[in-house]
């Protein structure tokens, strides 16, 4: 597979100071597109309420590392009038959008896995709705005009999970983190509907199990040594970095014919089976087969033929 070639095109990563978001940003920029990373952790401002040590500023000091054309912003995306500063901003700037990638998330800070609804703290829940669903629905509200005044225009939704995995409710995860993916799908569907006539495109992206910083964190390891964490949690061997799915995001960008995925969701194991491209291994970890195959079934772990 060639590279992918971005050269000349304008993207908007929202939730990009660190895991998916982040790589995505660093790979759009690696494929010649000029991106706009934003985040809230700051380091003018301090953290957010993830209360992470990451900063949108790293993610621009690592596109600037690739040699990519990157401006990355403190941006609250629950502020309406930030986001439309922005989108003016990209406007003014160089007068096109064409490619949104919705990854603002955060959640998992609010999350109690395994709780019935009645048992979580309803503030928590309510923040993790706010901020994984009114989140997107702001930023493709403001910067969907712009995408689609040429015809062409790319908006990815990241979400957690394929169609087929969510369809049961996860329960380990609970009613409101499952609630927060499921409308993320239902907003990919939306958005593709309604973009279809402008000859644009919205597809929704699953990384697999994601070597976040946050994971790699809760397992004690760094990206270099992970497979330490293998004696704790054999099945985190099907685990993915974060430039697997930036890949994957890259790779479906440059695609022409992006738009027959237009409405799915689709995992960075099955878009690297179709591009050719692999993790940073040389792999090609395919998590949400695995999961079902032998994870759920309660097999010991064993990766042979799922990377």
């Amino acid at each position: 597979m060639s590279a992918p070639d971005l050269t000349g095109k304008v993207a908007l990563v929202a939730g990009a100071t660190r895991g998916a978001g982040r790589a995505i940003a660093v790979e759009l920029a690696r494929a010649g597109a000029t991106v706009y990373a934003t985040g809230r952790s700051s380091r003018e401002t301090g953290r957010s309420e993830i209360d992470r040590p990451e900063t949108i500023e790293e993610t621009g000091d690592l596109i600037a590392a690739t040699g990519g054309a990157g401006i990355a912003l403190r941006v609250d995306h629950l502020d309406p009038d930030q986001v439309r500063a922005l989108v003016a901003r990209i406007d003014t700037e160089h007068g096109r959008l064409d490619i949104l990638v919705n990854d603002i998330f955060g959640g998992d800070r609010y999350a109690q896995f395994g709780t019935k609804l009645w048992e979580h703290d309803l503030e928590g829940g309510l923040r993790m709705l706010r901020m994984g669903i009114d989140t997107h629905a702001i930023t493709s509200h403001v910067a969907l005009p712009l995408l689609i005044r040429r015809p062409g225009g790319l908006v990815v939704e990241m979400t957690d999970g394929t169609a087929e995995y969510n369809v049961a409710y996860r329960h380990q995860v609970g009613f409101y983190y499952d609630l927060v993916k499921a409308a993320v799908q239902r907003m990919t569907t939306a958005q593709a509907h309604e973009l279809a006539p402008l000859d644009s495109t919205a597809v929704a992206v699953t990384p697999g199990w994601l070597r976040s910083e946050t994971m790699l964190e809760i397992f004690g390891v760094a990206e270099d040594n992970w497979r330490d964490a293998l004696d704790r949690e054999p099945h985190f061997a099907i685990s993915e970095s974060p430039t697997f799915v930036g890949r994957a995001v890259a790779a479906l960008a440059a695609d022409p014919d992006v738009m027959q995925f237009s409405g799915t969701v689709v995992s960075s194991g099955q878009l690297a089976e179709r591009y050719g491209f692999t993790d940073v291994d040389g792999s090609r970890p395919d998590c949400w087969r695995y999961l079902v195959e032998v994870a759920d079934k309660d097999l010991p772990a064993n990766t042979d033929g799922y990377r």
